[in-house]
């Protein structure tokens, strides 16, 4: 992978990132239940920190 391949995966995992942040707000707001998101979320931090050790290594 390039470095412009992980930066492109990076902005996309931010942007879903931000988008579940969102969703788990407004479920919080209505009382719903969070558990999957909360784990989506986590994947995603994992995700970027293995992107961002890729990226600190090109």
């Amino acid at each position: 992978m390039d470095k412009k391949e992980i930066e492109y995966q990076i902005a996309e995992l931010k942007a879903e990132y931000i988008r579940l942040q969102h969703d788990l707000e407004k479920l919080e707001y209505v009382d719903g239940k969070l558990s999957p998101l909360e784990k989506q979320i986590a994947e995603i931090e994992a995700q970027l920190s293995a992107l961002n050790q890729k990226l600190r290594e090109v």
